[in-house]
């Protein structure tokens, strides 16, 4: 077991380090100047070469890449070149906002998900059972954000039940923060929900078949009763994997429902970045989501071993 830790805790620094290699010769192979592009074309070359200076753009590439990485071990990200602001407080400040979001996402679409699943594998073959696939497929196919615009014209325009968009501060009214949330939420969990509900029935299906089931069915449970006390289990290692998966997937892709929203996310904050060219706040933001994707995928992994014994022995 510790092995096995040690080799994932490896892996996981050298996918960060990789990743920041991407990241830093990738933003810098972009055309133009970010320091004349921030001040405009019509700047005076020794303002932009003042500018240049503050942001390092006049050093080696390999020593501004090893300047970077030694901050961020440091927890220095560097300071936005357009908001003026240290980019480890821009992302804890909007840390507020997607991470409540993506937990609200999160937790729907378990609610929803994996009863369907289930329900759709105790009805295999029946019309219950495609009825449900179908509406499950459907939820895929919709894009988030226009199921989001849908529910803001039915909650929010035509009902008046929820706000259309913006953020209120949780300390400021703890209430009205969460009402905002719940339609941005719900747009982000519905693609998230039918992706579970087709892993648990797809998972389940395949343990009916198996002798545990069968001779679960043989000491007089039912076919329900057999895959609720047994099969859900040994059904939850695909649907951890997704769970992971779907945790980092909805961390990182909150950038078109933030903005439908209005949320002060940080997919906002990395749009205005990219929009404006701050390599500084883009590099900044972009390794936190690939550390907050990689951490998300180590957990997984560790309780994958915790959860199967079995697992253990091949670790």
């Amino acid at each position: 077991m510790i092995l096995y830790l040690a080799r994932r805790i490896a892996g996981f620094a050298a996918t960060l380090l990789i990743a920041a290699l991407v990241i830093f010769f990738l933003l810098n192979l972009l055309p133009g100047d970010p320091a004349r592009f921030i001040l405009g074309i019509n700047a005076r070359e020794e303002t932009v070469a003042a500018l240049r200076a503050q942001m390092g753009l006049d050093a080696p590439a390999y020593q501004r890449f090893l300047t970077w990485v030694w901050g961020m071990m440091n927890g220095d990200f560097g300071v936005s070149a357009t908001q003026k602001q240290p980019v480890m407080q821009l992302i804890v400040e909007r840390l507020q906002v997607t991470l409540p979001l993506t937990v609200i996402a999160m937790m729907v679409s378990v609610v929803i998900g994996l009863p369907i699943g289930i329900l759709a594998a105790q009805n295999r073959g029946k019309p219950a059972d495609t009825a449900l696939m179908i509406a499950a497929q459907t939820g895929v196919a919709i894009p988030n954000f226009w199921f989001g615009m849908l529910l803001t014209l039915f909650f929010s325009v035509s009902l008046r039940w929820l706000p259309t968009g913006g953020f209120t501060p949780w300390s400021e009214d703890f209430g009205t923060a969460a009402r905002g949330m719940i339609l941005p939420g719900l747009a982000l969990a519905l693609p998230q929900a039918s992706i579970l509900a087709r892993v648990m029935r797809t998972a389940l299906v395949d343990m009916a078949g198996q002798d545990f089931i069968r001779t679960a069915r043989a000491k007089g449970l039912t076919k329900s009763q057999a895959l609720w006390r047994h099969g859900v289990r040994n059904a939850l290692l695909p649907v951890m994997t997704i769970l992971g998966l779907q945790f980092a997937f909805l961390v990182a892709g909150t950038i078109i429902v933030e903005n439908v929203f209005y949320l002060p996310g940080l997919g906002r904050l990395i749009f205005t970045a990219i929009s404006e060219r701050d390599l500084i706040l883009v590099s900044g933001t972009t390794m936190v989501l690939v550390l907050v994707v990689s951490l998300t995928m180590l957990i997984t992994d560790i309780a994958y071993v915790l959860i199967d014994p079995r697992l253990r022995g091949h670790t």
